[in-house]
């Protein structure tokens, strides 16, 4: 058994100036910036809400911009194969995560538990 849910969206940004995207989204959604001093976040910018709310950040990309979606999961490689299942591709591993894709052609992640509510709220999977 294993336990996912979704974990937040990512504003996808190509651009040079991912502090100028941030303040834009940040703005934008009434949410402030959560600046981080780990090197592995240099192309992301969080953006705080309240507990139990989905997570929202802003990513610096190469590709066009645009939004994905983030499927938290106890057990990523379970997860994986589940929505395999179900018609997804497996894309690859990037850091800590999986890219995937839709039967419909939507990217999106496959991530490690990030919203407090995990453990009470994600939908259980045998």
């Amino acid at each position: 058994m294993h336990k996912s849910q979704l974990a937040g969206f990512i504003i996808d940004c190509k651009t040079e100036d991912l502090p100028a995207a941030a303040e834009f989204w940040s703005a934008a959604l009434g949410l402030d910036r959560e600046d981080s001093n780990d090197p592995d976040d240099e192309n992301y910018v969080l953006l705080k809400n309240r507990p139990g709310d989905v997570h929202i950040e802003v990513q610096k990309v190469d590709h066009p911009s645009r939004l994905h979606l983030d499927i938290e999961a106890d057990d990523i490689e379970a997860e994986v194969r589940r929505l395999e299942s179900l018609g997804a591709r497996r894309l690859g591993p990037i850091k800590r995560w999986v890219v995937m894709e839709a039967p419909t052609g939507q990217r999106f992640c496959v991530v490690k538990p990030i919203r407090k509510n995990f453990e009470s709220t994600a939908n259980s999977w045998d």
